[in-house]
């Protein structure tokens, strides 16, 4: 199964993360959304889970879960905005993966056989930091991530 995951997008979603995305099964929005809009425009693409973010204040956006268990292709994900809020433990959990946003900072790691995938910023440019969008091959046997920079 492939997974596209997003973050941090503050009310722009690009031309190029859309054509990045288009062949993902389900997209995992890890907040900052800034529109609702953007959550629409995603599900014409796969079905959507999204998390709330500290900028996610109102309407919709204000409404979304601050996180989200969901299991697809039979791996457990959780997602939160900033993951120095994680208040659990992941592998006592059962959990494959962690999913969060909020530091603009694409990053891959790997503890104690538990993912913390960050995608990155793929909103407006902040600092020097790359626009981009991640990717996740899931399968029985694990997950496989990947990062694109998309602007």
């Amino acid at each position: 199964m492939r997974v596209g995951v997003i973050s941090d997008t503050h009310g722009l979603l690009r031309p190029e993360a859309i054509a990045a995305l288009k062949d993902v099964e389900h997209i995992l929005h890890a907040g900052d959304v800034g529109d609702a809009e953007i959550l629409d425009r995603l599900a014409h693409l796969a079905p959507v889970t999204a998390i709330r973010g500290n900028v996610d204040r109102g309407g919709r956006c204000g409404r979304l879960p601050e996180t989200e268990l969901v299991e697809l292709g039979g791996q457990s994900i959780y997602m939160l905005h900033d993951r120095m809020a994680l208040d659990l433990d992941p592998v006592a959990a059962g959990i494959r993966a962690v999913i969060y946003g909020h530091s603009h900072q694409p990053a891959i790691e790997w503890v104690k056989g538990v993912l913390y995938f960050n995608p990155g910023s793929a909103g407006p440019r902040r600092f020097s930091l790359p626009v981009s969008v991640g990717f996740l091959e899931i399968s029985k046997s694990g997950i496989e991530p990947k990062l694109l920079t998309v602007g």
